[in-house]
């Protein structure tokens, strides 16, 4: 039999999760007990979360792609109508909305930053109605642990009446200093329009469940769809003052409901979180300070670090409006001025035990957007930051593991390979 394969301990991958032995046994604990899924370990994670980050309700779920699907949806987003999402994201941002029938208007992004601001915003917001789109909601991109501009954003939301769905996989425990403290998560309830976050506990991202998302939000109608997209739009104990559709079916003769009983309201997803992941996420959540500590320790060693490199590669962009936990170091590079193209400089630090990665390839490039949109309406013309952001992009190691030594090894990478 084949030796099982072991990863490489000298190798700096861009990302990697920190598992402890407090997490194991919390999942341990649940496959010892009755409830694999839809027990009690997702309820508690849900509160923790919603608490941590100062909303008023949670659902877990699959993963943040589900979770975005779900915030589209519960606000009633559909055919005919478009969100305004950043180029700068990755994938699902784009794809979550089109899945419910809406178009997709491409904001650009500041080229050093890499975040849309409502300058980006309002030109997409334009060129939307002017291809006849119904624009109904802003999904702005927490980038790399740093917010976008959310008190423009939010303002511009409330006087246009839109929805606001912010993209927060990357961004747990950053707070938002344009507005106070404001946790991201904790969300802008003067948009009337609803006001929801999203969240990816992906192995890379800040804590973990393996795989799994949540939708946080502060309107308790909004919450509730949520809720019950999340699981077929079942209901089995409906909200006060609602009732049940067919209540001689629904209730005995005490007026209470049958055991067995549900209705589907409407058509939902089986996007479910299963037990074992909440525990693994809910055993992280309480290492979250810890993690967004050690990240900030070596974001500041990058910075030092970094500087013998400049002007051929700069750390990223600080923004004044946030206390970012940061997910990404999403170094700026002039692989021109080098004189080395991207993928030599990728190879050749891999050949020197450091990963690194690209985040992200402008999404408006995706061959089905350029099909579905045209070249001239979503040319890169239209939306130069982001592919400025594209051209100089390089994910660097970033995760709590790492020592301090490490951040001076991956400069003497870079040192090497660039010169």
């Amino acid at each position: 039999m084949a030796a099982a394969w072991q990863p490489d301990p000298s190798f700096l991958p861009y990302g990697r999760q920190s598992v402890e032995e407090e997490d194991i046994a919390a999942v341990a604990a649940v496959l010892r007990g009755d409830w694999l899924t839809q027990g009690p370990a997702v309820a508690a994670f849900e509160r923790a979360l919603a608490g941590r980050v100062g909303a008023a309700g949670a659902v877990a779920c699959a993963n943040a792609t589900a979770a975005l699907r779900l915030a589209y949806t519960a606000l009633g987003i559909g055919p005919g109508d478009a969100v305004v999402v950043p180029s700068n994201t990755f994938l699902a941002t784009a794809s979550a909305a089109r899945h419910t029938g809406a178009e997709v208007a491409f904001a650009d992004v500041d080229p050093d930053s890499g975040l849309m601001g409502v300058a980006e915003a309002e030109a997409a917001i334009a060129r939307a109605r002017h291809a006849g789109w119904r624009v109904r909601a802003l999904a702005p991109v927490h980038y790399a642990g740093q917010t976008a501009p959310m008190a423009g954003l939010a303002a511009l939301a409330r006087a246009e009446r839109l929805a606001l769905v912010e993209d927060a996989a990357h961004a747990i425990g950053t707070v938002d200093l344009s507005a106070g403290e404001r946790p991201v998560g904790a969300g802008w309830p003067e948009v009337e329009a609803g006001s929801l976050t999203v969240f990816s506990f992906h192995p890379v991202k800040t804590i973990a469940a393996g795989e799994g998302g949540a939708v946080t939000g502060n309107d308790p109608a909004l919450m509730a769809r949520v809720r019950r997209l999340c699981n077929h739009g079942m209901v089995r104990d409906p909200p006060a003052g609602e009732g049940f559709a067919d209540p001689k079916a629904a209730l005995d003769a005490e007026g209470r409901p049958n055991p067995w009983y549900y209705e589907m309201a409407e058509p939902g997803f089986n996007h479910r979180l299963s037990d074992i992941h909440a525990a693994l996420v809910l055993s992280q959540l309480g290492r979250l300070d810890r993690f967004v500590e050690r990240r900030a320790r070596l974001m500041a060693l990058y910075a030092e670090r970094l500087v013998p490199l400049a002007p051929l590669l700069r750390p990223p962009a600080l923004v004044p409006w946030c206390r970012p936990a940061w997910h990404l170091c999403a170094a700026r590079i002039d692989f021109d001025a080098v004189g080395r193209t991207r993928a030599a400089v990728m190879t050749g630090l891999r050949a020197l035990g450091i990963g690194s990665q690209v985040h992200y390839i402008p999404v408006h490039r995706q061959p089905y957007w350029r099909r579905r949109y045209g070249d001239l309406a979503m040319s890169d013309a239209v939306l130069p930051g982001a592919m400025r952001h594209y051209a100089q992009t390089l994910s660097l190691p970033l995760f709590p593991a790492m020592a301090d030594g490490d951040v001076a090894r991956v400069a003497a990478a870079l040192e090497q390979v660039l010169s």
